[in-house]
């Protein structure tokens, strides 16, 4: 089907682009963070939400957890695959 608006279809294109390189930005910076709450419930790299060390430990405080550094951190150009346990 060919649209009689080129510039909404323009419009829309654009407005899909912007969102898809905002998402993957978003994506990115999720995975920045520099400690990961680490353990049987989380997988690896496992929860990767703690900006300092001591709240991935208080996180993990009474838990059969532990922290780490995020791979994603240490070696940003590493690709690592999620293990879903």
């Amino acid at each position: 089907m060919i649209s009689k608006n080129p510039e909404g279809l323009l419009r829309r294109l654009i407005c899909v682009s912007l969102f898809t390189l905002l998402y993957a930005v978003a994506a990115d910076a999720a995975h920045a963070k520099r400690y990961c709450l680490q353990g049987p419930h989380w997988g690896y790299p496992g929860n990767c939400h703690f900006s300092t060390y001591e709240q991935c430990s208080a996180s993990a405080s009474g838990t059969h957890a532990h922290c780490g550094i995020n791979p994603h951190y240490a070696h940003p150009n590493m690709v690592v695959s999620p293990v879903v346990v």
